[in-house]
Parts: structure tokens; C-alpha cells; sequence
């Protein structure tokens, strides 16, 4: 009988191997024919660990071992129980499973954010996990594995960027958050880029309580000091403050106020039974072939409706110049600028993973989801726009001296 130092008989331990593979059970477990082994790794690395540790300290008679302490480790196969070596001054430091640490395998973290930046609740994660891998984890584990995410969250906000980005869009999307014994409204303020060879980026994340010149200048200041340098065109949602602002900092960048927003906005003021006739009269205006051709179509929209709807067809006069900056461009350019759609699809698809939320914890519990999700939706962004080569000749013509083609 082959017998190891641990009283571990080695046929049973096959027999019992066997009959674990066959069922799909887990080797190492609680229960697994190869926990014994497991455990026993553990507890010799650990006590050279400790031998390491000690040295000349304990032949000379000064710190020296005091008993073991029990703990559970979690690992992606499993909890095992491991007694773990101590010292008299407390000052053993190991590295193999460090002090409180009860989760053991790399893979199982990995596991359990992958879960959560699909959108997964704690409860949910915790029941798949021990459904997978019979082990249990608390709530405030799992929180504390998602908070190792935090410095990699303040390491991508603060990463650099490229010098130039062709188009870029600014949107918001609304979540409540707790404050203190309240819960309060958050704006997370998302910045979607193209590259001067077409690819998709998000820029950045930013969360506010409101929007106004001071907070937009902090914005475009934050992506100028990360190396952003230029921006051909920025598309927005009529953003508060944000046109003074990037005077100041892009003052050559383009801005195109969403047209799909304003037509929404404008309806919310039209009597539903004359909707129907005012779209008839407004497509023309922004549906338009050139500039003047919409202007035409505007004063004619002014002059049936104004009367009755002023404050809707004032919007349109006030808000004109930044309504109509797609109008200088080609159709294809247009149909990628005139609306915040591309921003709005990117927000669609987060929306699925924090719509299981109700009032998050913090920002920073706002923005390590968000972020995980973004991490997820970048990994179908590995090719440049549809036709993205005839695009960039365009806006080499229309920005000479900005947007300079990688010819060889």
C-alpha cells in the first residue's frame, strides 16, 4: 500500500478520483479526492515560509513559532481549511495566502468581476458561485473584490490620450446614488471618440451633480492635459455651458447640437393633434440638401406655426448656428454627426448591465460598474467605421493642417 506522511493511501485516493471525474465533481474541494494533497502543499509552502522567515531569529532564542491558526481559503474549486503558522511577534508576513485573505485563486476573482460587470447582483454572484464551486462568499467579500478595481478605474481616468480625435460625443445618463441617510441624483457624463484612423474610444467618465461652464471647462481641460490637442467636431445635447467653454480650450472645434434631441424636446410642446403636421413642415428643414435650402424651409416653418407654437420655433432660431454646423459637411459625415445617436447606443448597451441596480453605494461604485461594462463593450470595437478611408480624405480636405493622413 503506497501511504504518504499524511496517512493519504494512494488507491483510494485514484479510486475516489475516478469516480469524482466521472460525476464532474470537483478534484479539489472540500470534498475532493485531491484536497488532502492541496491542503498539504499549502501548509508545507507556508511553514517554509515560516522557516524563511525566522532565520537566526528563533536559533538565537528570540521570536520563534506559536501554534497555528485555522482558516478558510476559497479557490475556484472550492473552501479548503488550512492552518496557517504564526510567530510571537506577530510579524510573519506570508505570501502565499496572506494574512486575511480567505480567497485563494486568481481565476475565482476573475470569475466573480466578470460576473458583476455583466451586470450580476452580490446575491446572484454569490449563489452561481456556490453552485459551481460549493463555495461560499459574503457580500462583503464580494465587495471588496470589486474595490481592487478601484485603482485601475483611477489609472484608465487619468491615462493619455491621442492628439487628435475626429468626432466626439458628449452625453449623460442619470443614476441615484447614496449620500450620507439620503439618496441624491447623479449625471455620469461619458465622452465617446473617434481616432484619426477611425476607431472608437471612450474618452472618459466624468459624474456631477450639474452641468455648467465651470464643470465643462474642468472636462475639456482634464482630456487637454491627458494629450488631447485638437478635436475636429464635437457633437452634444445642447450641454449647459459647454459652447463657452470649448471656446476657451478647443476654440477651432466644430460643435453640432443633436437635432434628434431638439425635435424630441419640441414635440413635448405641440398639441398632439397638430404633431402629426408640424413633423410634415419641420423635415424639410433639417432633411435639407444645403444651409439655404433649410433656412427657407425654417422661415415657412416660422411663419405657419410661429403664432402658435413661439417658444418652439424661437428654440430652433436661438439654437440655429449649432443646429445647422452638419450642413458644411457631406451626407456621410452628416448622418455620423447631426444626432448623439452613436453615444446613445454606447448608453444602451450599459444600461443593460446597471438596470439591476437601485441606488448605488458611492461614485466610485457608479463608475467601477460602469467601467467593467465598457471594458466588455470595447472588445467589438476592433475596426474602424464603414468606409472610414473615404471619411478621412474629407476631413483632411475640410481640416487641412489638422487632420493629416498616415500616407506613405
Amino acid at each position: 500500500m503506497n501511504v504518504n506522511k499524511d496517512g493519504l493511501d494512494f488507491e483510494t485516493m485514484k479510486g475516489k478520483a475516478l469516480e469524482q471525474l466521472r460525476n464532474g465533481d470537483s478534484l479539489y474541494g472540500k470534498d475532493g479526492a485531491f484536497a488532502p494533497l492541496l491542503k498539504q502543499f499549502l501548509e508545507s509552502a507556508l511553514e517554509a515560509e515560516m522557516d524563511s522567515h525566522l532565520g537566526e531569529e528563533e536559533r538565537s532564542g528570540g521570536n520563534r513559532r506559536n501554534g497555528k491558526l485555522s482558516k478558510q481559503v476559497r479557490t475556484s474549486d472550492g473552501t479548503i481549511d488550512i492552518d496557517t503558522p504564526r510567530d510571537r511577534s506577530s510579524s510573519f508576513d506570508p505570501q502565499l495566502i496572506k494574512k486575511r485573505e480567505t480567497i485563494l485563486a486568481d481565476s475565482l476573482e476573475k470569475k466573480i468581476l466578470g460576473m458583476y460587470g455583466l451586470g450580476m447582483s452580490f446575491r446572484d454572484i454569490s449563489q452561481h458561485i456556490k453552485e459551481m464551486y460549493d463555495t461560499d462568499i459574503s457580500h462583503s467579500t464580494l465587495s471588496g473584490i470589486t474595490d481592487r478595481i478601484i485603482p485601475e478605474v483611477k489609472e484608465w481616468q487619468s491615462r493619455g490620450l491621442d492628439s487628435l480625435y475626429t468626432i466626439v460625443w458628449m452625453d449623460a445618463m442619470h443614476y441615484k446614488v447614496k449620500e450620507g441617510h439620503r439618496v441624491v441624483s447623479r449625471a455620469v457624463y461619458n465622452i465617446l471618440g473617434i481616432d484619426r484612423y477611425g476607431y472608437k474610444h471612450l474618452l472618459g467618465m466624468y459624474v456631477s451633480e450639474s452641468e455648467g461652464a465651470n464643470f465643462w471647462l474642468g472636462v475639456l481641460t482634464d482630456l487637454q492635459n491627458r494629450g488631447v490637442q485638437d478635436i475636429l467636431i464635437a457633437c452634444i445635447d445642447n450641454l449647459k455651458g459647454f459652447s463657452e467653454a470649448i471656446a476657451g480650450v478647443f476654440p477651432q472645434t466644430e460643435v453640432q447640437t443633436c437635432v434628434v434631441h431638439q425635435i424630441r424636446n419640441s414635440l413635448k410642446y405641440v398639441a398632439s393633434k397638430d404633431q402629426k403636421e408640424f413633423m410634415k413642415d419641420l423635415k424639410p428643414v433639417y432633411q435639407a440638401d444645403t444651409l439655404e435650402q433649410a433656412e427657407l424651409r425654417m422661415d415657412e416653418l416660422q411663419g405657419r406655426w410661429g403664432d402658435k407654437y413661439p417658444a418652439v420655433i424661437d428654440s430652433w432660431l436661438r439654437n440655429w448656428e449649432r443646429l445647422t454646423t452638419y450642413f458644411q459637411f457631406d451626407k456621410t459625415i452628416r448622418k455620423l454627426i447631426y444626432t448623439t445617436n452613436t453615444i446613445e447606443g454606447f448608453h444602451r448597451q450599459v444600461r443593460k448591465v446597471t438596470k439591476t441596480k437601485g441606488a448605488f453605494t458611492s461614485d466610485m461604485a457608479l463608475l467601477k460598474l460602469i467601467y467593467l461594462a465598457q471594458n466588455n463593450i470595447k472588445k467589438k470595437w476592433t475596426m474602424p467605421l464603414a468606409n472610414w478611408g473615404m471619411t478621412a480624405q474629407k476631413l483632411a480636405i475640410w481640416f487641412p493642417d489638422r487632420m493629416v493622413l498616415d500616407l506613405q
